[in-house]
């Protein structure tokens, strides 16, 4: 049992890491796909200044930061928040359960961001980089 705790207390840290370049990564794509049609158009254009317009700015100039480990828990608790909204706004009305009403994924990334807010970045972030060199 010791050496899986001491396995777990020495990767814990980096695997935080690992979730947080993972979940902004595939974040960022969902506004990539709807600011700019990439990865893979989307059925219809995104029309600039709407609310799904916004949703993209939001997880494309959110998920930059959030994937180089820059103001780490502000921009989660704001990806969070978005996540939150769109459960809401567009799953809940559709239904109770998040499978039928399509809502998994904004579920999932909300408390994914929430932890990250909590958390922090881990140690492969920039701010951690910031801290070490300062004085």
């Amino acid at each position: 049992m010791a050496k899986v705790d001491s396995f777990c207390a020495k990767w814990s840290p980096y695997l935080l890491s690992i979730l947080r370049i993972v979940a902004a990564f595939l974040f960022l794509e969902h506004g990539a796909q709807k600011l700019f049609g990439f990865p893979g158009a989307r059925a219809n254009p995104t029309v600039t200044f709407s609310l799904i317009w916004f949703a993209g700015v939001i997880e494309f100039f959110g998920g930059l930061p959030l994937l180089l480990g820059i103001f780490t828990r502000p921009v989660a608790f704001l990806l969070s928040g978005e996540m939150a909204f769109a459960y809401f706004i567009s799953h809940a009305p559709k239904g109770f359960w998040p499978l039928l009403n399509r809502g998994e994924l904004a579920a999932l990334y909300c408390f994914v961001f929430l932890y990250l807010a909590a958390a922090g970045g881990g140690p492969w972030s920039i701010e951690n980089l910031w801290r070490r060199k300062s004085p």
